[in-house]
């Protein structure tokens, strides 16, 4: 480091973690932005949706107890059709099809946000649209 001396290499340091910090700073923010952003989704009312979803959203609001032992457990959005969030964020939940003895296609995968959201897919997670739980 001939010619530069030790004042001058603190400046650069310094200078370095500041523009480190300011670069990082948009990077955490959008990410967390993502995570909460539902403006892709078509919006659709709960009472619009059959009438098992609105049983499953109700059995969600009261804590179960769930009829799958597979209700209930993380989402994983390996399909990435949901925002990124970090693992754990979603939770699913089986919506009953009337007349078939396995789970189906259907579910309920909530967003463990405040207040929580409530997505509904028909076939298997291909598709999500966002439920307005309160109408």
């Amino acid at each position: 480091m001939s010619g530069i001396t030790s004042r001058a290499v603190k400046v650069l340091l310094s200078l370095l973690l500041v523009l480190a910090g300011t670069l990082a700073t948009p990077v955490a923010a959008s990410a967390q932005a993502a995570c909460g952003d539902t403006s892709a989704f078509r919006r659709v009312a709960l009472s619009s949706l059959p009438t098992q979803a609105t049983d499953t959203v109700r059995l969600i609001q009261r804590g179960g107890p769930y009829p799958y032992s597979q209700d209930d457990q993380t989402f994983q959005n390996r399909e990435r059709i949901l925002p990124a969030c970090p693992t754990g964020y979603y939770r699913e939940y089986t919506v009953k099809t009337p007349g078939i003895s396995t789970r189906g296609a259907r579910r309920v995968v909530t967003g463990n946000a405040s207040p929580k959201l409530y997505f509904y897919t028909a076939d298997h997670y291909a598709t999500f649209t966002l439920v307005d739980i309160t109408r």
